[in-house]
């Protein structure tokens, strides 16, 4: 039988009985992993948690000797470092409950806080719930454009997109700011479509949160170092902004290189669970690359894998990768990956590219794959979403 045929237009074509069979296949490996979970899956997050702690002791301590550029340059890297993986490795995974199995307080993702601006809660709210149930859906997902830019064809053109690669930019270096306020939908309270008494519970939880961070990280720690409290502050700054744009640049590449598929609320209503695993599978990016590269993008280089399998442990999808590539071979399907100059340049590309009205850059690329949706009488899968 042929898996996929292939329409005069050019998109490859899905049937229904394709697709489940892939949301057969993907169940079927989601079980097997989660019955594999055990010591390795504990032991790799008790020393990613010791390496961070690490990082951040030393960091913190080579600070103190901040007059000798060789050392302050040394503890703004071990910090970016150790912040680094507290966000990405440890926070984002962790708030994903990808670790909820273990039953350690410390690790649990209804109650654990990261090392940055905005407040969990909030976090898992436009991330976990938004961004993961409606992945890459015009009108929906608000991490298409995160309410500033124009990141892909299917967002009308206006005059205020020429700014694209500036306010990316901005975007880029205040990055935990921007994930911070991006629950608060901004560009919906300045159409009108939202009130500030809407947001006010989370303004609260925002400036609290907030609070804690810039007191933390520019008073607290550069008072402590006496007489070294401005090159102190530096580092600080300085790592804070390293992580922000390695952050920004990884997510950029896992969400938005060229290729990558979106979608409208009429072609996803009422979807089946298979229907949901191939727009994940569609919707996100790769990045190739090593083991220390992986960690330290929370292992989030495995985009796609992630947006299968959110809630697995990070670590594990190095080995769930080549079979949901091979799947993905096996039914034809795109499965997009690149070396990070690569995917960062063709994001970068985008960005530049959509700031220009269409009428310079070209009609919109026809999408890559179909899937053919049985009529909704027939549909037997209830939809649901793997967050």
């Amino acid at each position: 039988m042929a898996i996929l045929t292939e329409t005069g237009d050019g998109p490859l074509v899905l049937s229904p009985e394709q697709v489940r069979e892939i949301g057969r296949e993907l169940d079927e490996l989601r079980a097997r992993i989660t019955a594999d979970l055990g010591e390795r899956d504990r032991a790799y997050i008790y020393s990613i948690i010791k390496a961070q702690r690490g990082f951040e002791i030393a960091g913190r301590g080579l600070m103190y000797l901040g007059f000798l550029p060789p050392f302050w340059l040394a503890g703004v890297a071990a910090l970016s470092v150790s912040k680094i993986l507290d966000n990405m490795e440890i926070g984002h995974n962790v708030m994903h409950g990808q670790w909820d199995w273990m039953r350690e307080p410390g690790l649990n993702s209804r109650v654990f806080e990261w090392d940055t601006v905005c407040p969990a809660d909030q976090w898992k709210h436009s991330h976990n719930y938004v961004h993961h149930t409606f992945t890459n859906i015009h009108g929906r997902d608000r991490d298409i454009g995160y309410g500033i830019l124009r990141i892909d064809e299917g967002q009308r053109w206006n005059p205020y997109y020429l700014g694209n690669p500036v306010y990316a930019f901005a975007l880029m270096m205040l990055f935990e700011w921007g994930v911070m306020v991006h629950d608060l939908e901004v560009d919906n309270i300045i159409r009108g479509r939202r009130s500030w008494s809407d947001i006010k519970r989370l303004l609260k939880g925002q400036w609290r949160k907030a609070g804690r961070q810039v007191l933390k990280d520019y008073v607290a720690f550069p008072l402590l170092s006496g007489p070294l409290l401005v090159s102190t502050l530096a580092g600080n700054i300085a790592a804070n902004l390293v992580r922000n744009v390695w952050a920004y640049s990884i997510i950029f590449c896992g969400h938005f290189p060229s290729g990558v598929q979106t979608f409208t609320e009429e072609e996803t209503a009422e979807e089946t669970r298979g229907e949901w695993y191939v727009r994940q599978m569609l919707g996100s990016s790769n990045i190739t690359g090593g083991r220390l590269f992986h960690i330290m993008s929370g292992n989030l280089s495995h985009q796609i894998e992630h947006h299968l399998f959110p809630d697995l442990p990070a670590n594990r999808y190095p080995e769930i990768a080549p079979e949901v590539r091979a799947l993905c071979r096996k039914y034809g399907l795109p499965y997009s990956t690149g070396p990070l100059s690569r995917q960062i340049g063709s994001v970068w590309a985008k960005i530049f590219r959509l700031a220009l009205p269409p009428a310079l850059t070209g009609s919109a690329p026809a999408p890559g794959v179909i899937v053919m949706r049985e009529p909704r009488s027939e549909r037997s899968e209830p939809s649901e979403a793997g967050v």
